[in-house]
């Protein structure tokens, strides 16, 4: 088979996959996958700020409420890691991409000073509902400047969506106090599971979704770029590698039921777990995963230096 390799505005690297007019290529000047061209910022702006709490995941918010307490346990797993690493006096945490409001609130009934910043009308207006504050705009540096500092600085399913995630972090960088943490979640893509559906099982990428998802990271090219921004990667850990349910033969692409009936299940497995006091294992066994580069999402902790300069 014949590599072919694209060059455009600067990125090059070999094709891995084409949908509509978008390629993904294996970029060697950023050191991650991503889609070429790269939308503007003008075009994602219409998509986030109107689009994709109403028309791309309509049901977004009904089935985070129904999903709360498996979430809920998935946050206090994230703050039990900052208050870890920080002192008691260290809990002003900003989180970029808020969503629905829920983690904040996980943060603030802790007793940390939240602060979100979230484009999506619909997304902010049901985090206010909650009590969380929100400042309903992107991330720039003229925003990021009004906001002042930071012990943590959250972003879940956030960088495969940003233009630019170098320049995010940067700013992010930016924003956190010395010593602070960044907590980045992303979709684990071109993982060995993966690999395994496509060549075995012949499944295509669906995970390939341009324009909504422009970046694909694994643990490897996450890590790489948070060390250009000078963080020092503290640990990793996987999710639930869902995606096991399609080696198996549940086959839940494109199938909402199944697809639903398959999470209920990795619901089960992570709160009985931790309702028999094992919740500590489930980490040390997505810490495990992480290293294997299996699982469907990753989780990079991250600081920032000690140094003030």
């Amino acid at each position: 088979m014949q590599t072919i390799t694209k060059n455009w505005q600067g990125h090059s690297g070999k094709i891995l996959d084409t949908v509509n007019v978008f390629d993904v290529i294996n970029c060697a000047q950023c050191g991650f996958k991503h889609v070429i061209p790269i939308p503007t910022g003008k075009q994602l702006e219409e998509i986030y700020r109107h689009e994709y709490y109403t028309q791309e995941k309509p049901l977004y918010i009904e089935r985070f409420k129904e999903d709360l307490e498996w979430w809920n346990l998935a946050y206090a797993d994230r703050y039990d890691t900052f208050e870890d690493q920080l002192l008691p006096d260290q809990r002003r945490i900003l989180d970029i991409g808020s969503g629905t409001g829920y983690f904040l609130k996980h943060g603030k009934d802790r007793g940390w000073i939240t602060l979100g910043i979230e484009p999506s009308k619909k997304a902010a207006a049901h985090s206010r509902s909650l009590g969380i504050n929100i400042v309903e705009s992107f991330l720039d540096e003229t925003v990021a400047n009004s906001l002042g500092k930071f012990d943590v600085i959250h972003m879940s399913e956030v960088l495969e969506h940003i233009p630019n995630p170098n320049e995010l972090l940067r700013i992010a960088n930016e924003m956190l106090n010395p010593g602070g943490i960044i907590c980045i979640v992303v979709p684990n893509e071109y993982s060995p599971v993966q690999h395994t559906l496509r060549t075995t099982l012949n499944f295509n990428p669906w995970w390939v979704a341009p324009p909504h998802h422009l970046n694909y990271f694994d643990r490897e090219s996450l890590c790489q770029l948070l060390s250009t921004q000078s963080f020092q990667v503290i640990l990793a850990e996987s999710t639930f590698p869902i995606d096991f349910f399609l080696l198996m033969g549940e086959n839940y692409v494109g199938n909402d039921e199944l697809g639903r009936a398959c999470h209920q299940k990795r619901k089960s497995f992570e709160l009985n777990l931790n309702a028999s006091g094992f919740n500590n294992k489930k980490r040390a066994l997505y810490r495990a995963m992480a290293d294997l580069d299996i699982g469907r999402e990753i989780c990079i902790y991250a600081k920032k230096s000690t140094s003030k300069d």
